[in-house]
């Protein structure tokens, strides 16, 4: 459960034209638009991120080459002349094996930045990337699946110290039993078994003691003013900081969306992960997009 975070990446990409080379922020696109070039034999340098005058001299050879106004710049009408491995940009979509793309690239760069490798950049998610995607995300407290979805992609792009979910050490109930709590819990409050297990899912892979960079909490990862929003509004009593706490907090706000929003479960899902008042002003952020099409598709396995 977040508020609205993400800044859009086409402003990011766009300074690709300008970046210079100890640039940490951008060096992922520039390893994408090298991937890239290099599929169409006009890059043969390393991947590495680093816009030289090599990169520099593909990118334009490329643009003179396609009709495209020579300006250095590899932004969406480039990176369409580009083919398969110039789109989407990285958060578009849930990344998994088979997929190929400029996505992919950026993926596989930040693996191996985080010390991930994935057998090199190509923009192709095989086996070796899976592998790499599965390890970073065990060695930061992810749900190991394999995906690459919102949680896997905010650890990638934060500090090592910072990333990802951080577990505590505290024992706690098991994973079946949040599970069969999920289900009781959420029949007790007249919503989907199903629906509320997905969320859990997604947002922290069932774990009840877990902390986001953020600040987030538990198996239903709620935010510290949300808590007391759901105390002090929608239920009256203080809430024991346990994983039942936890649950009951995050389905109890859940119902709220999905009253607040008629019954919209889309936009309620949309709501819970980038806040209401977000939603309302600026509709779905592209993280949020994502994150609500993975939570839907999730109910089917629960």
């Amino acid at each position: 459960m977040r508020t609205g975070r993400y800044v859009a990446f086409a402003s990011v990409l766009a300074a690709l034209a300008v970046a210079g080379p100890a640039s940490a922020v951008l060096t992922p696109y520039v390893a994408a638009g090298q991937v890239a070039l290099r599929s169409h034999g006009l890059y043969g340098g390393a991947i590495d991120g680093i816009r030289g005058p090599q990169t520099n001299r593909a990118i334009r050879t490329f643009q003179r080459r396609h009709g495209l106004a020579v300006d250095g710049v590899v932004g969406p009408r480039t990176r369409a002349k580009l083919g398969k491995l110039g789109r989407p940009l990285f958060g578009k979509r849930m990344i998994r094996r088979g997929m190929i793309g400029w996505d992919v690239s950026v993926l596989q760069f930040l693996l191996s930045r985080r010390g991930a490798r994935a057998g090199g950049v190509d923009g192709i998610f095989g086996r070796n990337t899976l592998n790499a995607v599965r390890r970073f995300q065990s060695r930061r407290g992810l749900v190991v699946d394999g995906l690459v979805g919102p949680a896997t992609r905010h650890a990638l792009r934060s500090k090592a110290a910072r990333g990802g979910l951080k577990p505590a050490r505290t024992r706690g109930p098991s994973r079946a039993k949040v599970h069969r709590m999920l289900g009781r819990w959420a029949r007790y409050y007249g919503i989907s078994p199903r629906l509320v297990r997905a969320v859990a899912w997604m947002e922290s892979g069932f774990r009840w003691n877990v902390t986001s960079s953020a600040g987030a909490w538990g198996v239903m990862q709620v935010m510290p003013a949300t808590w007391r929003f759901v105390e002090d509004v929608l239920m009256g009593q203080n809430m024991r900081h346990t994983a039942r706490g936890n649950i009951r907090v995050g389905i109890v706000y859940l119902r709220h969306l999905l009253r607040l929003f008629g019954g919209n479960k889309r936009v309620a899902l949309g709501a819970y992960y980038q806040g209401p008042r977000a939603v309302r002003r600026h509709g779905f952020y592209p993280e949020t997009r994502v994150y609500v099409r993975t939570v839907l598709s999730l109910r089917r396995r629960f």
